[in-house]
């Protein structure tokens, strides 16, 4: 087998060991974590079916029924019930499904804004006029919730932006040492190719 036949069999498989690290770096691995966060996702479902004002529970803020008008809830608090819905719940099961990078990153930016959205609806519900009940435990429960599950998500992220950075770098330094090799071998090749100097003067 020659040396051409050598690097093309060379190039083909670690081709298929780069093709292999990028799927695997657009993926997460929770761990341990992933259990805690399939946990929150659940306890922020069943956050829904707790009152979140008075007798208002949260599926009711969400669909403004059962007297989600009589109330006043504020828009802060429908807002961050589907912000909580969508990315806490929504995302959060698919990212744990496919273990998506992209979707773990949705996940815990969505959870984020929920998170701040959460001190509003709290505070709407703490300064509404006389008369409409304050902040209920379904609001608080799914409030914390929400703010626990950001910060599981941002390890699963930030320890995966890790390992891809590191990757990156080691198939940049790769590239680098192979481009120098190649252009070395040309070197050599070239000097093996260059006929003898025939006008060299004779003693």
């Amino acid at each position: 087998m020659t040396d051409d036949e050598h690097s093309g069999e060379f190039d083909a498989f670690r081709s298929d060991i780069e093709d292999a690290e990028r799927r695997i770096a657009r993926e997460i691995d929770p761990g341990v974590r992933g259990f805690i966060v399939a946990i929150l996702v659940f306890v922020l479902l069943g956050s829904f079916m707790l009152p979140h004002t008075g007798n208002v529970r949260g599926w009711d803020v969400l669909f403004a029924s059962h007297g989600a008008a009589a109330a006043a809830l504020a828009l802060p608090s429908r807002v961050f019930g589907w912000l909580t819905l969508v990315f806490g719940v929504g995302f959060s099961m698919l990212a744990l499904v496919t273990r998506r990078w992209a979707l773990a990153w949705v996940a815990l930016a969505g959870s984020a804004v929920a998170s701040a959205v959460g001190l509003l609806a709290v505070w709407s519900r703490q300064t509404v006029a006389a008369g409409h009940p304050g902040p209920g435990v379904g609001l608080i429960i799914s409030w914390i919730t929400v703010i626990v599950l950001t910060f599981h998500w941002a390890r699963v992220v930030w320890s995966r932006t890790i390992v891809q950075l590191a990757a990156e770098e080691q198939r940049r330094r790769a590239a680098a040492r192979q481009q120098s090799k190649t252009l070395l071998d040309s070197l050599d090749n070239h000097d093996e190719n260059k006929p003898p100097d025939a006008g060299r003067e004779q003693p």
